[in-house]
Protein backbone atom coordinates (compact mmCIF):
# COMPACT_ATOMS: atom_id res chain seq x y z
CA UNK A 1 0.00 0.00 0.00
CA UNK A 2 1.61 3.32 -1.02
CA UNK A 3 2.10 6.07 1.52
CA UNK A 4 2.15 9.73 0.72
CA UNK A 5 4.44 12.48 1.88
CA UNK A 6 3.84 16.18 1.89
CA UNK A 7 5.71 18.09 -0.74
CA UNK A 8 5.77 21.79 -1.32
CA UNK A 9 6.94 24.43 -3.78
CA UNK A 10 9.00 27.52 -2.92
CA UNK A 11 8.12 30.65 -4.92
CA UNK A 12 10.29 33.70 -5.54
CA UNK A 13 8.60 36.97 -6.41
CA UNK A 14 6.92 36.20 -9.76
CA UNK A 15 8.84 37.34 -12.85
CA UNK A 16 5.88 39.39 -14.21
CA UNK A 17 5.76 41.38 -10.94
CA UNK A 18 9.49 42.02 -11.15
CA UNK A 19 9.23 42.94 -14.84
CA UNK A 20 6.58 45.54 -13.99
CA UNK A 21 8.70 47.04 -11.21
CA UNK A 22 11.73 47.18 -13.51
CA UNK A 23 9.75 48.67 -16.42
CA UNK A 24 7.91 51.33 -14.41
CA UNK A 25 10.51 52.09 -11.75
CA UNK A 26 7.62 52.02 -9.25
CA UNK A 27 6.69 49.63 -6.48
CA UNK A 28 3.28 48.37 -5.35
CA UNK A 29 2.58 51.73 -3.65
CA UNK A 30 3.69 53.68 -6.75
CA UNK A 31 6.81 54.83 -4.92
CA UNK A 32 10.04 55.03 -6.93
CA UNK A 33 12.36 52.05 -6.64
CA UNK A 34 15.89 52.63 -5.39
CA UNK A 35 18.81 51.44 -7.55
CA UNK A 36 21.89 50.52 -5.56
CA UNK A 37 25.07 48.48 -5.97
CA UNK A 38 25.12 45.50 -3.63
CA UNK A 39 27.41 45.53 -0.63
CA UNK A 40 27.13 41.74 -0.75
CA UNK A 41 24.81 39.55 1.26
CA UNK A 42 21.52 41.23 0.38
CA UNK A 43 18.84 38.50 0.03
CA UNK A 44 17.54 38.58 -3.55
CA UNK A 45 13.85 37.71 -3.89
CA UNK A 46 14.15 37.15 -7.64
CA UNK A 47 16.57 34.22 -7.53
CA UNK A 48 16.56 33.31 -3.81
CA UNK A 49 20.24 33.78 -3.09
CA UNK A 50 22.40 36.49 -1.58
CA UNK A 51 23.84 39.23 -3.78
CA UNK A 52 27.53 39.47 -4.48
CA UNK A 53 29.37 42.76 -4.02
CA UNK A 54 28.74 45.21 -6.85
CA UNK A 55 25.67 43.52 -8.36
CA UNK A 56 23.11 46.10 -9.52
CA UNK A 57 20.01 45.86 -7.32
CA UNK A 58 16.58 47.33 -6.85
CA UNK A 59 15.16 48.01 -3.39
CA UNK A 60 11.38 48.41 -3.42
CA UNK A 61 8.16 47.83 -1.53
CA UNK A 62 6.47 44.48 -2.16
CA UNK A 63 3.13 43.11 -1.01
CA UNK A 64 3.42 39.31 -0.67
CA UNK A 65 0.57 37.21 -2.05
CA UNK A 66 -2.41 36.94 0.30
CA UNK A 67 -6.16 37.16 -0.14
CA UNK A 68 -7.61 40.46 1.08
CA UNK A 69 -7.23 40.27 4.87
CA UNK A 70 -6.01 42.29 7.85
CA UNK A 71 -2.66 40.45 7.56
CA UNK A 72 -1.65 41.94 4.21
CA UNK A 73 1.43 44.10 4.45
CA UNK A 74 4.07 45.80 2.34
CA UNK A 75 7.78 45.54 3.04
CA UNK A 76 11.12 46.30 1.45
CA UNK A 77 12.81 43.65 -0.71
CA UNK A 78 15.88 43.40 -2.93
CA UNK A 79 15.95 42.03 -6.48
CA UNK A 80 18.34 42.20 -9.41
CA UNK A 81 17.96 45.42 -11.39
CA UNK A 82 17.90 43.36 -14.59
CA UNK A 83 16.04 40.13 -15.21
CA UNK A 84 17.90 37.08 -13.95
CA UNK A 85 17.33 33.35 -14.41
CA UNK A 86 15.33 33.07 -11.18
CA UNK A 87 15.75 30.36 -8.56
CA UNK A 88 17.54 27.11 -9.37
CA UNK A 89 14.49 25.05 -8.46
CA UNK A 90 11.31 24.93 -6.41
CA UNK A 91 12.82 23.51 -3.21
CA UNK A 92 14.17 25.35 -0.20
CA UNK A 93 16.92 27.76 -1.35
CA UNK A 94 20.25 26.03 -0.83
CA UNK A 95 22.05 29.33 -0.23
CA UNK A 96 19.77 30.11 2.72
CA UNK A 97 20.16 26.85 4.63
CA UNK A 98 21.43 27.48 8.13
CA UNK A 99 19.79 30.93 8.26
CA UNK A 100 17.21 31.58 10.98
CA UNK A 101 13.81 32.29 9.46
CA UNK A 102 10.27 32.95 10.65
CA UNK A 103 7.55 30.92 8.95
CA UNK A 104 3.98 32.27 8.95
CA UNK A 105 1.15 29.93 7.97
CA UNK A 106 -2.02 31.35 6.41
CA UNK A 107 -5.46 29.89 5.73
CA UNK A 108 -7.61 30.44 2.63
CA UNK A 109 -8.84 33.77 4.09
CA UNK A 110 -5.28 35.08 4.39
CA UNK A 111 -5.36 34.90 8.20
CA UNK A 112 -2.34 33.72 10.18
CA UNK A 113 -3.11 30.31 11.69
CA UNK A 114 0.36 29.33 12.87
CA UNK A 115 4.00 30.30 12.87
CA UNK A 116 7.41 29.04 13.84
CA UNK A 117 11.03 30.09 13.93
CA UNK A 118 13.57 27.64 12.53
CA UNK A 119 17.34 27.71 12.48
CA UNK A 120 17.65 26.68 8.83
CA UNK A 121 19.10 23.24 9.53
CA UNK A 122 15.90 21.36 8.58
CA UNK A 123 13.56 23.88 6.98
CA UNK A 124 11.58 21.15 5.23
CA UNK A 125 10.53 19.71 8.61
CA UNK A 126 9.48 23.14 9.87
CA UNK A 127 7.42 23.78 6.72
CA UNK A 128 5.91 20.29 6.80
CA UNK A 129 4.90 20.81 10.45
CA UNK A 130 2.94 23.94 9.50
CA UNK A 131 1.29 22.24 6.54
CA UNK A 132 0.20 19.38 8.85
CA UNK A 133 -2.70 21.69 9.71
CA UNK A 134 -5.13 21.11 6.83
CA UNK A 135 -6.37 24.71 7.02
CA UNK A 136 -2.92 26.02 5.99
CA UNK A 137 -2.84 26.95 2.31
CA UNK A 138 0.22 29.20 2.18
CA UNK A 139 3.40 29.80 4.17
CA UNK A 140 5.58 32.90 4.01
CA UNK A 141 9.23 32.81 5.02
CA UNK A 142 10.50 35.98 6.63
CA UNK A 143 13.82 37.33 7.80
CA UNK A 144 14.15 37.09 11.59
CA UNK A 145 16.04 40.36 12.09
CA UNK A 146 14.15 42.68 9.76
CA UNK A 147 10.87 40.80 9.34
CA UNK A 148 10.92 41.21 5.57
CA UNK A 149 9.36 38.73 3.17
CA UNK A 150 11.75 36.14 1.73
CA UNK A 151 9.55 33.75 -0.30
CA UNK A 152 6.19 31.97 -0.39
CA UNK A 153 5.57 28.24 -0.01
CA UNK A 154 2.58 26.30 -1.32
CA UNK A 155 1.58 22.67 -1.17
CA UNK A 156 2.21 20.52 -4.20
CA UNK A 157 0.52 17.27 -5.00
CA UNK A 158 1.48 14.53 -2.55
CA UNK A 159 4.11 12.20 -3.93
CA UNK A 160 3.25 8.50 -3.77
CA UNK A 161 5.96 6.21 -2.46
Amino acid sequence: MPTTSLSFLVHAIPAPVLDEVRATGRDVSAHPVVRIPADGGEPLRCCLRDAGPGEELLLFGYEPPLPPSPYREIGAVFAHARRCDGPEGTGYPAAWRGRDQVLRAYDRRGWIVGSSVHDGRDPEAAITDLFADPSVTLVHSRNVGHGCFMFAVTRSEPAAR
